[in-house]
Parts: C-alpha cells; sequence; structure tokens
C-alpha cells in the first residue's frame, strides 16, 4: 500500500478510524472525511503526517465534491475511495416517518452515491482507482425489525453496487468495486442510532471492530466483489434465501423483533 492515497467517509470513528490507522500503518496516505472536526484531526495524527483530515458532511454533495477537488489537489491523484459513513434506526417498520426514511437514505446511499460520482471521472481518466462500499448483514438477511429502514437503504446500496460495478467491467475494467458486509461490529453504532439504541459493544457476537478494519484492508489488497467480515454470514444469506418459505425461516433464530 506503499504511497496509495485512501479517501475514507466517516473516519471520525467506528470502523473508519480503524481502518484509517491500519492502511496508514502500511504505507498509504490517507485521507479522512466525517463532520466532527476535533475527533478527526486526532485520526489523523494518529495516522501520521501525511494524513489529510476534511470535515465534511457526506450527506451534502457540493462538500462531497470539495473533499475530494481537495485530496486530489493535495496528492495528485486517488487511488481508492471508501464509502463507509452509515448510520442505524431504531424504529419498528410500521412506525417509521417520511422523515425517517430521508434520514436513513441521506445517510446511508447518498453519501456513498456523491462519493462514487466526486471520485468516478478521475477513475475513469486513470483508467484505474477501486471503489469500496460498506454494507451490512441487514442488507442481505432482516435480523433486527427495529433496523428495517436501515435494512433497506442497505439493500438499496447493495443493487446500486452491483450494477456499478458490471457498468464499468464493461467500460473500464481497470476500476475496481467492492461491497463488504460486516453483522455487529464493537462500536458506538448502536447508541448512535437514530431514536437510540443499545451499545453494540454489549451484544452478543459483536465483531472486534479491528477485524472488520482487516477484512476491508484485504479487500483493498487483494480486490474481490463481494465480502462479508465472518466467513459464516455467507452460508446465513444462502440458507435464507434459499428457504421453502421464507416465512416459517423467519419464525426460528436467529430473527428477532428487537
Amino acid at each position: 500500500m506503499n504511497d496509495r492515497v485512501i479517501v475514507i467517509t466517516g473516519a471520525s470513528s467506528g470502523i473508519g478510524a480503524e481502518l484509517a490507522q491500519a492502511v496508514a500503518k502500511r504505507g498509504a496516505k490517507v485521507v479522512l472525511l466525517a463532520r466532527r472536526k476535533k475527533e478527526l484531526e486526532a485520526i489523523a495524527a494518529a495516522c501520521g503526517p501525511s494524513a489529510l483530515a476534511i470535515p465534511t458532511d457526506v450527506t451534502k454533495r457540493a462538500e462531497v465534491q470539495a473533499a475530494f477537488e481537495r485530496a486530489k489537489a493535495r496528492h495528485g491523484h486517488i487511488d481508492a475511495w471508501v464509502n463507509n459513513a452509515g448510520r442505524g434506526i431504531t424504529k419498528l417498520p410500521s412506525q417509521v416517518t417520511d422523515e425517517d426514511v430521508d434520514e436513513m437514505m441521506r445517510v446511508n446511499v447518498k453519501s456513498a452515491l456523491y462519493g462514487v460520482q466526486a471520485v468516478l471521472p478521475h477513475f475513469q481518466e486513470r483508467g484505474r482507482g477501486h471503489l469500496v462500499n460498506v454494507s451490512s448483514m441487514l442488507g442481505r438477511v432482516p435480523f433486527a425489525l427495529a433496523r428495517s429502514v436501515y435494512s433497506a437503504s442497505k439493500h438499496f446500496l447493495n443493487a446500486f453496487t452491483a450494477n456499478l460495478r458490471m457498468e464499468l467491467a464493461a467500460t473500464h475494467p481497470g476500476i475496481q468495486v467492492s461491497l463488504v458486509s460486516p453483522g455487529v461490529v464493537g462500536t458506538d453504532f448502536g447508541l448512535n442510532a437514530l431514536h437510540g439504541g443499545e451499545d453494540s459493544r454489549k451484544l452478543p457476537f459483536a465483531q472486534p471492530v479491528a477485524e472488520v478494519a482487516q477484512v476491508i484492508v484485504s479487500v483493498l489488497e487483494n480486490p474481490r466483489a463481494d465480502v462479508y467480515t465472518r466467513p459464516q454470514m455467507q452460508q446465513q444469506v444462502v440458507a435464507y434465501f434459499s428457504a421453502e418459505d421464507l416465512g416459517q425461516a423467519e419464525r426460528r433464530p436467529p430473527f428477532s423483533a428487537k
């Protein structure tokens, strides 16, 4: 990863912060995007002198575009862009409001769209680059009803990513497009969910954030189209969708009304 320029959104905490430090240790030059200036600058300091912190609201297209321009001006090019920013929600599907849906789409879908569309012309001009979208197991399987709109937004992200990958494979085969799907991760994600939520770090089987970051590092080093952060996750997805009756499958563990 020596001297590769990698942009990471949602980099002030959680997966993004851990990933930034992991790739910086491997010689990458990181550009970190998030809204919280103080926290973002602290992570940048931990990543070394080449790190660039750009306070950015990634739900605003103009700010994402400005961050891209600043990163390119600093380093001359960008090698990879990781759309990691995201937010959960705690509300049952029958109770969600227009505002709930809009917020989930802004943070989990539009932020990735803006990142893709900011950097893609640069990748197309260079004939190479790597886009990584961080999704969720809830974008595959409805394990948590209270996360229904988050789950729906990640389904959207999954479909968009796959279609983008196929489009670029035909026109720009040097551009890689990857999707990474974690499950429960030991971060403050749950506490920061819209309408509050449980501390993800206290949930059973929460995956250490360092493990998730290492999976994304491996994808950046050896691009793959679609990756789960734990091996058994893919089998869970296959088991769900191969069930003869999804209704019966949903009445068995690990599905929950929480």
